[in-house]
């Protein structure tokens, strides 16, 4: 009988995932004041088991509220 079980073996599947890799996102204009919004829109290459992203072509790593609210509704054809 095991009296210290694995954690990670029980850890419950995450219910709210706010970015996944290859989607795109936008910062928010106060973080790149100046740019458009193409100059400010990047692909997510990674999200990190702490939900930050790290990014294609933009180093670092990448919160949530460092971006735009996703508007699943912008790239459907109307």
């Amino acid at each position: 009988m095991a009296i210290f079980g694995n954690k990670k073996d029980k850890r419950e599947p995450r219910k709210f995932v706010w970015a996944r890799p290859e989607m795109f996102v936008t910062f928010r204009a106060e973080v790149m004041p100046g740019r458009s919004r193409e100059e400010r829109t990047y692909r997510i290459k990674e999200v990190l088991p702490n939900d930050r992203v790290i990014l294609y072509d933009f180093s670092g790593e990448h919160l949530e509220n460092e971006f735009e609210p996703i508007n699943f509704l912008r790239e459907k054809p109307g």
